[in-house]
């Protein structure tokens, strides 16, 4: 990965692995010790209403940035503030679908050790990454930024 530019928000590990590295050793996990067996039919409908829901909502913050003409990658900077699309609705809409597609992966493999895992991820992923962006946009968007932090939530 390219090194942190001083005008971003510096985060070194790349989100999408925060999430992916948990979610496979929890889901390889899950087939040497398994912990619980999940009901099959439930499991996957909710796994696969959760991976599409994440898979969307993630695509289009992403599909928004590429329209304004800035950057989803939190390494480099940010050429424009986006507060429209799902960001009305979250400060962090692709953490928010990673969280959902996530989930809804381990539902549909029936794992339980990756569900296990998650909380511990949520909190990995706002120490390196949330945490750092929202400090670099205060910076960046100043007053702008600090006013939409009052109006929208982190989450949803």
């Amino acid at each position: 990965m390219a090194e942190p530019r001083p005008d971003s928000a510096a985060v070194k590990l790349p989100p999408p692995l925060t999430f992916a590295v948990p979610l496979l050793a929890g889901i390889a996990l899950d087939r040497w010790l398994p912990l619980a067996a999940l009901p099959a039919l439930p499991s996957r409908v909710a796994g696969a209403i959760l991976v599409a829901a994440g898979l969307a909502f993630t695509g289009w913050a992403r599909l928004l940035f590429i329209r304004r003409g800035t950057t989803v990658l939190p390494f480099r900077p940010s050429s424009v503030f986006v507060a429209d699309g799902p960001f009305r609705y979250s400060r962090n809409p692709i953490y928010v679908g990673f969280i959902a597609a996530y989930a809804g992966i381990a539902l549909l493999c029936r794992a339980v050790w990756p569900l296990i895992f998650l909380p511990f991820v949520v909190v990995a992923i706002w120490q390196m990454a949330i945490a750092k962006e929202e400090a670099y946009l205060e910076r960046r968007f100043g007053a702008q930024y600090l006013e939409y932090k009052v109006r929208v939530r982190r989450w949803l």
